[in-house]
């Protein structure tokens, strides 16, 4: 297998201070064994395979797939909960995958996670009130019982919630409120970075409105970055800044948002957005589909080149032999495609 020259890390401008997370070249290899008794591994499933983008301060950057692409996987990595194989995540300066357990326990406290499951994300034997004002506890943010019902008080009116509900149980709110209890455990700490891994895609779509319009506003309010993590690209598209695809492990496309529905380059991408409904049946009956055959291969065993090729409905010879790196195809438009980058004759 051919590997192109490494490609920039979109959007790296870390020296202009504007990037709060950098990742770069990140790997997440599990290991497989033989048996259930065996420790040594027989083979390696590529959750994520090498990949690099960067997140501005203050922005929302979305990340879309098929299930079982990378992206939680991404989003665990970032936030250390899992160990990445290979890579840097640097975070404000700071390389996490270096930080001793104590360092990275006061690093915490800046990146916090928004669970896509409102109904087993929350302990069911802790009140509302406890949910949200453990990590105050926990971290030293308040200093007696008054500041901690206020500041659990004012969280809750943060999300739309009123105080009397501190004192009530998971299972007394609807999936909505949930969520909302879950938004405010991530601001009880005053982070930087939230990671949020598909946040609405348990709820109704009149209360995935609700949600994300609550996102938006907490953003703007305390400045946070988001990392958007979603298979619903309409979702995507009325949140994110950017955007990024990534397919079997691999980023193959990343833009503004716009740019990317307005002139997707990447054949996966393409399939993505033909297979988002359209409102308007005469429109959507006039527009050309991208029909992918096959099944997602198998990321313990992905196949050589272009990990999208044996579905890609325009590839060449070529891309079984070259694996594509993600490069500039037009300002701020990335892709990776060999005929895209101009690489069809490598």
């Amino acid at each position: 297998m051919t590997t192109m020259p490494e490609a920039a890390v979109p959007n790296a401008a870390s020296q202009n201070g504007d990037i709060l997370l950098e990742v770069k070249n990140l790997k997440m290899y599990f290991p497989v064994g033989s048996g259930f008794l065996s420790r040594k591994p027989v083979g390696y499933v590529k959750a994520v395979d090498d990949i690099s983008f960067t997140v501005k301060r203050g922005e929302t950057l979305g990340l879309v797939g098929e299930s079982g692409c990378g992206k939680t996987t991404t989003g665990r990595c970032i936030l250390q909960l899992y160990k990445p194989t290979a890579g840097q995540i640097i975070f404000d300066g700071q390389d996490l995958t270096q930080l001793n357990t104590k360092r990275m326990r006061a690093m915490r406290r800046e990146m916090q996670v928004i669970f896509q499951d409102p109904y087993s994300s929350l302990n069911p034997r802790m009140t509302a009130g406890n949910i949200i004002g453990e990590p105050l506890i926990v971290h030293g943010l308040v200093k007696g019982k008054q500041e901690y019902r206020e500041k659990v008080a004012d969280l809750l009116q943060n999300v739309g919630l009123n105080p009397y509900m501190a004192d009530r149980f998971p299972h007394e709110f609807s999936g909505g409120q949930r969520q909302r209890i879950g938004v405010a455990r991530a601001l009880s700490v005053s982070p930087k970075f939230i990671v949020a891994d598909e946040p609405v895609s348990a709820l109704d779509v009149s209360i995935q409105a609700q949600i994300i319009n609550l996102l938006e506003d907490l953003q703007e309010q305390f400045n946070l970055t988001y990392l958007f993590i979603a298979h619903d690209l309409s979702v995507v598209r009325h949140i994110s800044d950017r955007v990024g695809v990534m397919y079997l492990g691999h980023m193959v496309e990343m833009s503004d948002r716009n740019e990317i529905y307005r002139n997707p380059i990447h054949p996966y991408t393409k399939a993505l957005l033909s297979a988002v409904p359209i409102p308007d049946p005469v429109l959507d009956a006039q527009r050309d589909r991208v029909l992918l055959t096959g099944e997602v291969p198998s990321p313990l065993n992905p196949p050589s080149g272009c990990v999208f090729h044996p579905r890609c409905p325009v590839a060449s010879d070529n891309c079984s032999a070259v694996l594509p790196e993600l490069r500039e195809v037009e300002p701020e438009h990335y892709a990776a495609c060999i005929l895209a980058t101009g690489y069809g004759n490598y």
